[in-house]
């Protein structure tokens, strides 16, 4: 027996080899299995084979006739959902800090997949049974906007618009410090670290990633930012934060270890997401205001430097 998966590459995976692209992709599948897959024939890129040296890029679609594999049904759970908006093609997600996007590491449970199978009745295929309607991303403790696609045709309009770069996606952040510019870009390429293969760094041969940021506000040791992503590389508003030497408040992976606010993660949140509808074609924007804990921090800022 086996099952066909279908799988799309995001930003994050732009550029890599095809066999560590699928390393990445599919769960528990080592680049060794990987490798072997892609010599037996069992993986289509676009429809097509290829060697295991291909460059895949972001859009991609990959079809893989994976044997044997048999990961536990997901679980539909009741688990508190914003859904700011929904037809029957797509839905946009205001999801909550603390939230991790889909089943990953052998974790099956407690995830937006989950959420999204007890409010949702009908999900995309295309990135197969664990990540059923995924598009794109957030981190887990990354709030706000998110769209979530609802049938194969929309999945692949919205990842080709995320692809062409033509999907808006606006975050605000506030960060350690106060920026000098009132606005910049940053291009620096993103690639693992050479230090923490856990972490993302800027690093030479990394793949190319662009942040847009400007000043919305300063406080005293405190700047809140917006930002506009260009790519979407993994953790990249996060590592190019870094970069600038004001990295995300509440941020303990590439922030500050102490911290001076109590936090359950980084004050970062998706609040405004743009697209064309698949099937209308209509413009369509998204907004959410900033969570209560984000305000509260703010506020807290305020007070002090009117003070």
């Amino acid at each position: 027996m086996s099952e066909k998966l279908r799988l799309t590459v995001g930003g994050e995976n732009d550029g890599d080899r095809l066999d560590a692209a699928l390393g990445e992709l599919l769960e528990n599948v080592s680049r060794a299995r990987a490798q072997k897959l892609i010599k037996e024939g069992a993986v289509l890129v676009n429809g097509k084979a290829e060697k295991a040296s291909k460059a895949v890029r972001e859009g991609d679609f990959i079809q893989v006739d994976m044997p044997d594999l048999n990961p536990p049904d997901l679980v539909a759970q009741d688990i508190p959902l914003d859904i700011v908006w929904q037809d029957e093609n797509l839905a946009v997600i205001n999801k909550q800090q603390g939230l991790t996007v889909h089943p990953a590491g052998g974790v099956y449970e407690g995830t937006l997949v989950n959420a999204l199978l007890y409010h949702i009745k009908d999900l995309s295929g295309i990135n197969g049974d664990i990540r059923p309607g995924i598009v794109h991303r957030l981190d887990k403790d990354t709030s706000g906007l998110m769209v979530v696609a609802k049938n194969d045709a929309a999945h692949r309009s919205l990842a080709a618009q995320i692809a062409d770069k033509t999907c808006r996606r606006i975050y605000f952040a506030l960060l350690e410090g106060v920026l000098k510019e009132d606005c910049g870009t940053v291009e620096q390429p993103i690639g693992r670290s050479k230090t923490d293969r856990k972490k993302m760094a800027v690093v030479p041969d990394g793949k190319y990633a662009k942040t847009e940021y400007s000043v919305v506000r300063r406080y005293d040791n405190y700047t809140l930012a917006r930002f506009r992503l260009y790519t979407g590389r993994t953790h990249q508003i996060r590592v190019h934060a870094k970069y600038l030497g004001h990295p995300v408040v509440g941020d303990k992976t590439y922030g500050y270890k102490n911290q001076k606010f109590a936090l359950d993660g980084q004050l970062l949140h998706s609040a405004e997401i743009g697209f064309l509808h698949p099937v209308s074609g209509e413009r369509m924007t998204f907004t959410c205001p900033l969570p209560p804990y984000f305000l509260k921090v703010l506020d807290t800022l305020g007070k002090k430097q009117n003070g």
